[in-house]
């Protein structure tokens, strides 16, 4: 089949390389001629582990390629994904404006009957307005279907959940729209993915609300953090029982520094507006709560920070090990770790910081930041170590090595995933979020 994908950003490209990947002829499209170079050239302008390989594989097949060409997409494709982003505006509401900016670029170059398909996070209602918007400006007219297909991917493993999701979900109007997705999707299906075809409201609103329920999960262990601490309970403990109950779950149960990212934060802020418009209170306030207590994790991380270095941060000199929001991503995005080293900062600690792969999105934004080129390098002569994001090479470290480089042994983990036994046994003293 014929696929168009408009923005190559980190949710367009993996698509465009695995729908490609899939059999499908693919065009990508994206208006930044830079990204569009290095794509053709095979380079990704984020990390996510094998979609270079990947990418390489099949613009060799001649599968997929690139363009900035709106008026080439419009002529090629018999669907057409949107997946351009939707940044959160001033008010914590979705920014559509890279939508509708989409659509009505692609619409006029649309003289055939078609399928418009988004795969960005939107709020409810935004297919309808994006199809009213199209068949307005579209020589087809109504011709042109809009369906919404959200996208479930994780960072770092965005490659396996692209050829192998967990669940597919097509918002249609029509059985037409249905068939043409359901051949897209021929393989994963065949292959034993489950199946939802909805609406076009319940299929804008499932990303937004799984986001917001594992959000939820994740501050709600947080939250019992907070009272294990003041209890003498352990975290850890509560969170492996909890977790044996089938209607629970282990999964998203890790007390720690909390979540970030370009997802859930956004997320949970866009349907909390969402609610606030609609008259539900009790939705708006509960994610409200969520969100409350995700930041408070990050301002607790600091204040151990500053009761381990003797009651104040001044001239301490602190080693933070990780920078992403999650292992296997160099995505920065409201990173809790970077909002972490904003405070010790602020507070007048001198901060030097590792991470595997994302430094120079970090230096981007934060260049007043010490960045070091392996974990040892940064702990050199430090009297603190943070642990922020539980990248393995960081499991691994031999605590003994580390600490010849240190002045104090005092570690932090933030996030509750370092063997506390091996540590102390080297004479670390070991503080974790939810233990007292």
């Amino acid at each position: 089949m014929r696929v168009t994908v408009i923005g190559i950003g980190y949710l367009g490209l993996t698509h465009a390389v695995c729908m490609a990947d899939l059999g499908h002829e693919v065009v990508a499209i994206d208006v930044d001629e830079d990204k569009v170079a290095r794509a053709a050239h095979g380079e990704a302008s984020f990390f996510e582990p094998g979609l270079e390989p990947l990418l390489a594989k099949n613009l060799d097949s001649h599968r997929l390629r690139f363009t900035t060409s709106v008026a080439e997409a419009g002529r090629f494709g018999e669907v057409h994904f949107i997946c351009v982003g939707t940044p959160e505006g001033s008010s914590g509401q979705a920014d559509l404006g890279f939508v509708y900016a989409a659509a009505d670029a692609l619409a006029p170059h649309l003289a055939s009957p078609c399928l418009i398909v988004g795969k960005s996070t939107v709020p409810a209602g935004t297919a309808r307005q994006v199809m009213r918007r199209v068949q307005t400006l579209a020589p087809a007219r109504e011709g042109i279907e809009v369906a919404w297909n959200p996208e479930f991917l994780r960072e770092g493993f965005a490659v396996a959940d692209s050829w192998a999701p967990d669940r597919i979900v097509l918002g249609v109007t029509s059985s037409h729209a249905e068939v043409l997705l359901r051949q897209v999707y021929a393989a994963p299906l065949a292959a034993g993915t489950s199946l939802h075809v909805t609406g076009l409201e319940t299929a804008e609103l499932v990303k937004l609300a799984a986001n917001a329920f594992l959000a939820t999960k994740i501050s709600f262990i947080n939250a019992m953090a907070e009272i294990c601490e003041r209890t003498g309970a352990d975290a850890m403990a509560l969170a492996r029982a909890l977790g044996d109950d089938p209607r629970i779950g282990q999964r998203f149960l890790s007390p720690g520094a909390g979540f970030g990212g370009g997802c859930l934060p956004k997320d949970i802020h866009a349907l909390r507006v969402t609610a606030e418009a609609l008259g539900v209170s009790p939705a708006a306030d509960m994610l409200a709560a969520v969100d409350t207590i995700n930041i408070d994790r990050r301002h607790r991380v600091v204040a151990l920070a500053r009761e381990s270095a003797g009651g104040t941060l001044a001239g301490k000199r602190v080693a933070v090990l990780g920078i992403a929001f999650k292992p296997g991503s160099d995505d920065v995005r409201d990173s809790p770790s970077l909002a972490i080293c904003d405070q010790l900062v602020t507070e007048g600690a001198v901060v030097s910081v590792h991470d595997p792969v994302a430094m120079p999105k970090a230096a981007d934004g934060r260049p007043d930041l010490r960045y070091a080129p392996s974990a040892s390098a940064a702990a050199e002569g430090a009297e603190l170590v943070l642990h922020l994001t539980a990248w393995s090479e960081y499991l691994a470290i031999d605590p003994v090595s580390l600490a010849r480089v240190v002045t104090r042994r005092v570690i932090i983990d933030g996030r509750c995933c370092l063997d506390t036994r091996l540590w102390r046994g080297a004479g670390w003293t070991v503080r974790a979020l939810g233990q007292a």
